[in-house]
């Protein structure tokens, strides 16, 4: 008696393998617990009937020319000199802001010797709560 080999498919048939796929996928959708999306929590400030208005002279503007040039309130100013300036603008309320606007072409460096003197402050005497530098989308969408 001759026995003949069965010739054995070496391909694996994948037909149901995307069913069986979308079944799993299905599965774990109805299984698994959504959390809700959280943002970040913070606590809103109650609305106040008379709110302070602030007025746009209350704030030192110190503008960073190209060249190194400083100009606070615009007026020409050293750097050095901007403490005896805001010591009795500071006096009188010392959240006082002050902002700083580096000119686009102005040098990084002038902007941080700027920074730092007002931050040194604290030593003299003449201590600065409130520095802000504008980004320049801030500038371009918000200023004038």
């Amino acid at each position: 008696m001759k026995f003949t080999k069965k010739k054995v498919n070496e391909e694996i048939f994948t037909g149901s393998m995307a069913d069986i796929t979308f079944l799993l996928i299905i599965f774990f959708m109805v299984t698994n617990t959504f959390s809700a999306t959280r943002g970040l929590d913070f606590a809103l400030p109650k609305e106040e009937k008379n709110p302070p208005q602030i007025e746009r002279e209350e704030s030192v503007l110190i503008e960073v020319r190209p060249g190194g040039g400083i100009f606070v309130d615009g007026k020409a100013m050293a750097a050095d000199a901007i403490l005896d300036y805001l010591r009795p603008k500071l006096a009188i309320n010392q959240t006082k802001p002050v902002i700083i606007r580096p000119d686009p072409e102005s040098a990084y460096g002038d902007m941080v010797r700027v920074y730092d003197v007002l931050r040194g402050g604290k030593d003299k005497g003449v201590e600065v709560k409130n520095i802000s530098i504008p980004t320049q989308r801030e500038i371009d969408q918000f200023w004038y």
